[in-house]
């Protein structure tokens, strides 16, 4: 995930290509308020390490996403009692929104939707968010607590297993986007950015935002964000996919895709390819496949050529990685800066974001593109 944010720019400039406005036109336009909006599951993450023993005895991976059921409820108590946690803002599609507005700098030019509790997890959560400069409009659950993800770390900060309950943010419904603050929002939005986690919450806030994002031209983004929504999750996920006009992912996730839909290959380049040939409502602007492979190179699949391309990744040392969360590739793709300068941008914001625990950064980022 933390490289993308350089290579969201690349895609930009490839889909806009036709336009005759001038770059710095361009990014002044974009960067007006609620220009990126995210929509997703808003969690407070509890973040501690704990030994491997942890998670083979709730029967967890490493490096894997699950969604908490009755049996997992123990662990939360278990976890919170036994090591010294951190309470972070989190959510998948929220940390975007606060990666992307905190290099942005100006305030408001990114937006969030997502249910909440009405309780002090929920107030932590918006008080980052509005701290961070996000244009915060959640939903309030007036039963149901704030969701919380416990993140589990392992072998040394390099290994990170989430279970999330989802708790109020499970009760997202389609008629919050459509109170008038909501719709103002979603109309003034030039891109769209919704995570794969979401689909089990509100298919249906999904597709009316993704028609919106259709019939004004703009860009929709979604994320697999992780192998059991491609499995479980199926029918909500290609009901989407039309839409879809960048599409993210990491190896096993396209695996798993590559499995459920028999496309018969297990070649990450190849199943970027035919993640891309799948059927699209505006199939004039072609889809955009981004696949990331960890510490191996990220393939970029275009329809231009009906090609992959691929961009090696720089590899920190073990000892200075202590999260692998780095959302926030949302800001090189409403910049509209070159590709090199975007590379750049992305090794430094991974770098400020790579070696914290949780979503977390200090103080205003001092990137400079022309470095």
């Amino acid at each position: 995930m933390i490289v993308l944010i350089y290579l969201l720019n690349k895609i930009y400039n490839y889909l806009t290509s036709s336009h005759t406005v001038d770059s710095s036109s361009r990014m002044e336009e974009m960067l007006r308020e609620n220009s990126v909006l995210c929509i997703g599951n808003p969690l407070l993450d509890i973040s501690a390490t704990v030994p491997d023993e942890f998670l083979d005895k709730w029967n967890l991976k490493p490096n894997d996403a699950i969604l908490a059921t009755d049996k997992h409820m123990a662990l939360y108590k278990e976890f919170e009692a036994n090591y010294p946690v951190e309470y972070i803002a989190g959510g998948a599609s929220q940390n975007t929104a606060r990666v992307a507005q905190w290099i942005l700098k100006k305030p408001n030019t990114c937006a969030y939707f997502g249910s909440v509790g009405i309780d002090d997890y929920s107030k932590i959560l918006k008080e980052k968010a509005v701290a961070d400069g996000v244009n915060v409009q959640y939903q309030y659950h007036e039963t149901e607590p704030t969701g919380s993800c416990a993140v589990l770390i392992t072998k040394n900060g390099t290994n990170r297993s989430l279970c999330a309950n989802l708790a109020a943010a499970n009760h997202f419904t389609v008629d919050h986007i459509q109170k008038p603050d909501c719709k103002k929002i979603i109309q003034q939005a030039e891109i769209y950015y919704v995570s794969g986690f979401f689909l089990t919450v509100s298919i249906e806030s999904i597709l009316e935002v993704a028609q919106v994002a259709h019939k004004r031209n703009k860009l929709f983004l979604m994320n697999l964000s992780a192998p059991f929504l491609v499995q479980l999750y199926k029918s909500q996920m290609m009901q989407a996919m039309p839409y879809v006009d960048i599409l993210f992912g990491n190896e096993y996730e396209a695996l798993t895709f590559s499995k459920e839909h028999n496309f018969n290959t297990e070649d990450v380049s190849e199943i970027a390819l035919k993640l891309m040939a799948l059927p699209k409502q505006n199939s004039e602007k072609g889809r955009i496949v981004v696949i990331t492979q960890g510490k191996e190179s990220v393939i970029l699949a275009l329809i231009s050529n009906g090609k992959v391309k691929e961009f090696a990744v720089e590899v920190l040392p073990t000892e200075k990685v202590i999260d692998t969360n780095g959302a926030g590739f949302i800001a090189q793709l409403v910049k509209g800066v070159d590709l090199e300068k975007c590379i750049k941008c992305g090794i430094w914001a991974a770098s400020r974001v790579i070696e914290r625990s949780g979503c977390t950064f200090d103080g205003t980022q001092s990137y400079n593109s022309g470095d």
